[in-house]
């Protein structure tokens, strides 16, 4: 069965670190990735509006089971990787982050560690079932307008309540803890806490 996995990524600061890590997982058997575009190519989309930019990332979502957050100096402050976490969420994709600061930049450089992208994202269930998405902006949770609702249905033990998105998926670090040869197994680990 070949896996089909989302990365998500800071494309213009983490592109190629990011690359790094893609390259590990396709050039494995029964592997494909997606949310991997050219920079001009993204710049193009971009240019066309919020609205191709969500299509964008929808399709590449389409047939994935897994989104693995590539977590860069600066990706949690990035709305288009809030988007894609978000809507993997709701589209029902098994999540992780891997922090990819210590792969060396295409200069031998590496960077300051990033903060986990998923401290800053919260889905808050209210007393009737409905569900919101909440951002952190460095001062108060206020609603995620790029996308607001969450259109999956809870069972009712989880209602009146808030669950912030970093207690529910694991963090790794590509250096410390390996990720070369065990991408695959949190891969297949984060899949089956998904249901896939």
């Amino acid at each position: 069965m070949v896996r089909r996995v989302f990365f998500s990524f800071h494309y213009e600061r983490d592109v190629w670190r990011a690359n790094v890590v893609r390259n590990s997982w396709v050039t494995k058997p029964d592997r494909e990735a997606a949310g991997f575009i050219d920079a001009s190519e993204f710049e193009k989309i971009k240019r066309q509006g919020e609205q191709a930019v969500k299509r964008w990332i929808d399709k590449q979502l389409e047939g994935t089971s897994v989104t693995v957050v590539l977590i860069g100096t600066e990706t949690y402050l990035r709305d288009w990787v809030r988007y894609e976490i978000v809507k993997s969420f709701d589209r029902g994709n098994g999540q992780l982050g891997i922090h990819i600061h210590q792969i060396k930049d295409q200069n031998g450089n590496t960077s300051p560690k990033g903060k986990n992208p998923f401290e800053y994202l919260m889905l808050s269930i209210d007393n009737n079932g409905k569900s919101k998405y909440y951002e952190w902006d460095g001062y108060q949770w206020r609603l995620f307008v790029k996308y607001p609702n969450c259109s999956l249905n809870f069972e009712k033990k989880y209602w009146g309540k808030n669950y912030r998105f970093s207690r529910m998926y694991k963090i790794y670090d590509w250096i410390v803890d390996d990720g070369y040869n065990n991408l695959g197994d949190w891969i297949e680990e984060a899949a089956k806490q998904s249901g896939g």
